[in-house]
C-alpha cells in the first residue's frame, strides 16, 4: 500500500490524527481495526430495499420533509462527482402548481459496507432535505438521527483513505476477508 499518498478524505482533521491514520495504513493495521469495530456488512442489495430503508429513517425523523420519488445505488457517483451520496430536487410546473421530485443516490461502494456506514451516509443525505449547507444545524440534525454520526463519518473516511492507498474491500465483494485466510 502507498502510505505516502495524500489522504484527501481526511482533509480538515488535525495533523496528529492524520499522522496516526497514515501510520496505521503503513503498518497494515487499518483492516483489522475496522473489521473488529464493524464485523459485518449489511444485506441491503437492491434499490427497492434501499428505498424502504431510507423511507423508514425519513419517516422516523423527517416526516414533514416531503416525499422521496427515488432512492438508488449509483455506480457512477463517486467517479463522476467525487461524492458518496447526492440529494437532488427536480422542479416542474404542472398546471398552476410547482411539483418537486426529490431523489437520493448512494454510491454503490456502500453495498459492501457495514450497516453503520450505510446509515451514516443515508442520514447525511436525508439531513440535506432540511439543511442545504454543511453548517452547525446540518450536523446537529445528523447527530439527532444518528448519535454516533461523527465517529462513523471519521471511520468511513479512514476506510476510504485505506482503499485510496491500495487497500482492498473489507466487507462483501471478492477481495474482502482474504487477509489471514488459509
Amino acid at each position: 500500500m502507498n502510505s505516502g499518498k495524500p489522504l484527501p478524505y481526511l482533509t480538515g482533521y488535525p495533523a496528529a490524527l492524520v499522522a496516526q491514520v497514515r501510520q496505521l495504513i503503513a503498518q497494515d493495521k487499518v483492516s483489522d481495526l475496522l473489521r473488529k469495530r464493524y464485523p459485518d456488512s449489511h444485506d441491503i442489495r437492491t434499490d427497492k430495499a434501499l428505498y424502504d430503508y431510507v423511507l423508514e429513517i425519513k419517516n422516523e425523523y423527517l416526516r414533514n420533509a416531503g416525499q422521496l420519488s427515488k432512492v438508488m445505488f449509483d455506480s457512477k457517483l463517486q467517479v463522476l462527482r467525487n461524492a458518496l451520496g447526492t440529494h437532488t430536487t427536480h422542479s416542474r410546473v404542472q398546471g398552476l402548481n410547482l411539483k418537486a421530485k426529490k431523489e437520493i443516490r448512494i454510491a454503490s461502494l456502500f453495498k459492501d459496507t457495514p450497516p453503520e456506514f450505510l446509515r451514516m451516509i443515508v442520514v447525511h443525505e436525508l439531513a440535506h432535505m432540511k439543511q442545504r449547507e454543511h453548517d452547525k444545524a446540518f450536523y446537529q440534525l445528523c447527530m439527532h438521527m444518528e448519535p454516533d454520526y461523527g465517529q462513523l463519518e471519521f471511520d468511513l473516511r479512514v476506510y476510504l483513505s485505506y482503499r485510496d492507498t491500495g487497500g482492498g474491500k473489507l466487507w462483501g465483494g471478492v477481495d474482502a476477508g482474504l487477509k489471514g485466510a488459509d
